[in-house]
């Protein structure tokens, strides 16, 4: 049962979001022994890594692409001379700098070439071998993790908005709870509230916590009250749990699928994913140092930009690292090349490594999973390699 303390802090946390948006974002958490923090943000709608991450030293990739930007020349940020940062993530830039940000090109899911969103997050989130049968799959692979943690306890562990989040599904206890409101109260209802909570020693305290949050959103600086509020809401609620005993969270970003204009079209989510990740850095404070952020999207686009400026459904993306715990400042992996002899089917990213190794990585680094267990249990059919040391 979620204690009143918790619910009424929900339920101000998320009348502070757009109830209904597409934003509006589900949210899981679990607890962990150990002072590591891990963040799992699903990238719905398949990012391409290629704008993200541009390989700009590539030549290939001018040739491809014509309307979308390319480079530093197109305003992008050079990261090392071969990849450069898109310019809507600049204000990453201070943690690439600091060795907190970095990267993996080239990365998919055993999903090949039917490109459902549905079925590759799925799959993504249920962090199987094999794409058939994908709608089979009843537990997600943080599930599974909490299941084999010795001392995992399932404190927190639900999640807000209207999507469901396969990935903390299975038997390890979990909750959702879904709002159908939004809580904005006129200084009449506040004040009916302080009088009818005043004698009740178990709400008074918590009633009077739930407004102040709740006057904090509507008060907000106006940047706040723009596209990334209820990215930066959420960030905000997902640190203060982390900052307590929550050990790991989870939560989607929408807006991924850029078949049309993408220049345009990729801004906002750019835009919220920077700010999820900065939000997180700063109410973290000190935990940061001891966080890993893993930023996950279903797969990739087409190397070839469409008739729309856009880029259809493809195969290899890219992988975000950020975090106080990653080695950052750098590309955590191969590149397979843009040449025609160098795609997948001819058209996408040639995928080179299976996301879910670096996955299986990081989980083995932060709580010392064993890699057999990862291999079978956790991710099933993985072959996880030798250690990518990705973190510090």
């Amino acid at each position: 049962m979620l204690s009143r303390r918790l619910f009424l802090k929900s339920a101000a946390v998320t009348g502070c979001l757009a109830a209904g948006g597409s934003l509006v974002s589900p949210i899981a958490f679990a607890s962990a022994p150990g002072k590591n923090r891990l963040v799992v943000i699903i990238l719905r709608g398949a990012m391409d890594g290629l704008d993200v991450f541009q390989p700009y030293g590539d030549p290939n990739l001018r040739k491809l692409r014509t309307s979308i930007s390319v480079g530093p020349e197109g305003g992008a940020h050079d990261l090392d001379g071969f990849y450069a940062l898109h310019p809507n993530l600049a204000s990453l830039l201070p943690l690439w700098r600091a060795g907190e940000l970095g990267f993996v090109p080239a990365v998919s899911t055993p999903y090949r070439d039917k490109r459902s969103h549905f079925d590759g997050q799925d799959l993504l989130e249920a962090g199987t071998g094999t794409d058939l049968p994908v709608r089979q799959q009843r537990d997600g692979w943080l599930n599974r993790l909490l299941r084999n943690l010795p001392g995992a306890e399932s404190e927190t562990a639900y999640a807000v908005g209207t999507e469901y989040m396969s990935i903390l599904a299975g038997t390890a206890p979990a909750k959702s709870w879904a709002p159908s409101i939004k809580l904005q109260l006129s200084p009449q209802a506040q004040r009916l509230l302080q009088h009818v909570y005043h004698d009740d020693p178990l709400f008074r305290a918590e009633g009077q916590e739930a407004m102040e949050i709740a006057a904090e959103g509507l008060n907000r600086p106006q940047e706040e009250k723009g596209p990334t509020r209820q990215t930066r809401a959420i960030a905000r609620f997902a640190a203060d749990r982390l900052n307590g005993q929550t050990r790991i969270a989870t939560f989607s970003l929408n807006g991924w699928d850029s078949h049309v204009r993408q220049v345009k079209s990729l801004q906002k989510a750019l835009d919220n994913l920077s700010a999820a990740i900065l939000t997180l850095r700063e109410q973290l404070g000190p935990n940061w140092a001891h966080t890993t952020v893993l930023a996950m999207t279903e797969f990739g686009r087409t190397v070839r930009e469409n008739g729309a400026g856009g880029t259809d459904h493809g195969t290899g993306s890219a992988l975000l690292l950020a975090g106080g715990a990653v080695r950052g400042g750098r590309a955590l992996g191969d590149w397979p090349g843009l040449d025609e002899s160098d795609l997948y089917a001819g058209r996408d990213l040639m995928p080179l490594a299976d996301i879910r190794r670096y996955a299986a990585w990081v989980l083995r680094s932060l709580y010392d999973t064993p890699g057999d267990l990862l291999e079978t249990a956790i991710f099933p059919g993985l072959d996880m390699g030798d250690d990518p040391r990705l973190l510090a």
